[in-house]
């Protein structure tokens, strides 16, 4: 479940972050973020609301990704949810370049880096997210991708010494934290939460920033396109979770159809689809109006999980998901010019 990278530079994609994991913008969502895309008139003028329909559908298809990872992870173990989501998403991918000529990147150096970005933003997240599933409601794990920007400006203030944080963002960070206790109930002793599954969760959330820090570093003014960058990322995920899942996991003895079609969903739509849509929203509207679909996953994330799965949700999980929200929206305030 991907999300925008706070990044001023181009950069390869983070589909489902999440980022379904759509993650917090990145989801998103997603590192197809630069400068130039959000200063980039469209050829063609669209309609006001063609941008605004496909902002909801993005919104919807991250929102439903933590729902479909529970699915899938009934029958199949997590690292094969993953693995069948990056299969899946890496075809649309690929089928995309395909239809516009794209060329993959070249260079053993571009690849390399792009092997790291890979892991934390595709490989590690979904991973985690699909493990953590197994102990925790998919509500939970979807407010905890929403964290992600949270732990991004934590890692600003070491990585990147041209952000400099405000008070305002400072307030923030302090209070997306406190949203975070409230929605694990710290002061009932996080009774009924299980920890591990929610520290993989959390952990998850954590890599987007890390992935997209270091995609900035290194993977500025390659010369490639977004398109091709983040078809090759994808690829690379796909051989690390092809490599991994046979160490870890046994053939399936047969294929449920349910959780394999939610497999299939997860990746052709929350990976790749998604993608696409959101490639699109930050070419057209800018990354900043683009990322706004950070805060509407975790809300879809819990209706979903409620109404179709019937999971069970105290106060406190969405109160404490409104403080987080709030907080992840002052941490991307920017001082004024």
């Amino acid at each position: 479940m991907s999300t925008v990278s706070p990044s001023r530079t181009a950069t390869p994609a983070s589909a489902d972050s999440a980022s379904a994991d759509p993650t917090p913008v990145d989801p998103t969502s997603v590192d197809l973020a630069s400068a130039d895309s959000a200063s980039t008139p469209a050829a063609t003028p669209r309609p006001r609301t063609d941008w605004r329909l496909r902002f909801g559908l993005l919104s919807l298809i991250w929102g439903f990704s933590f729902l479909l990872i529970k699915v899938g992870t009934t029958s199949y173990a997590p690292f094969q949810v993953t693995l069948g989501r990056l299969v899946f998403g890496t075809a649309v991918l690929v089928a995309a370049m395909a239809v516009k000529r794209e060329r993959l990147p070249r260079g053993a150096r571009t690849w390399g880096h792009m092997a790291v970005a890979a892991f934390f933003l595709n490989a590690a997240p979904f991973s985690l997210f699909a493990y953590a599933e197994l102990t925790i409601p998919s509500t939970l794990a979807g407010i905890c991708n929403a964290t992600s920007p949270l732990w991004g400006m934590v890692l600003s203030l070491v990585a990147l010494s041209e952000d400099r944080p405000t008070r305002v963002r400072f307030a923030g960070l302090g209070l997306g934290f406190l949203g975070v206790l409230t929605v694990l109930g710290a002061w009932q002793g996080f009774h009924g939460i299980d920890a591990t599954g929610t520290a993989m969760a959390l952990l998850a959330s954590l890599c987007y920033p890390v992935g997209w820090i270091y995609v900035r570093r290194t993977l500025s003014g390659t010369g490639n396109s977004h398109l091709a960058m983040t078809g090759a990322q994808l690829l690379l995920a796909t051989v690390q979770l092809a490599v991994v899942t046979p160490l870890f996991t046994s053939f399936p003895s047969h294929f449920a159809l349910v959780p394999l079609l939610a497999v299939a969903a997860l990746g052709a739509l929350g990976t790749g689809v998604a993608v696409l849509i959101q490639y699109g929203l930050v070419a057209e509207v800018g990354p900043t109006t683009a990322q706004m679909v950070t805060y509407f996953i975790p809300v879809i994330a819990t209706a979903a999980g409620v109404a179709i799965l019937g999971e069970s949700i105290a106060w406190t999980t969405p109160v404490g998901a409104v403080i987080v929200l709030a907080g992840a929206a002052l941490t991307q305030a920017r001082r004024k010019s």
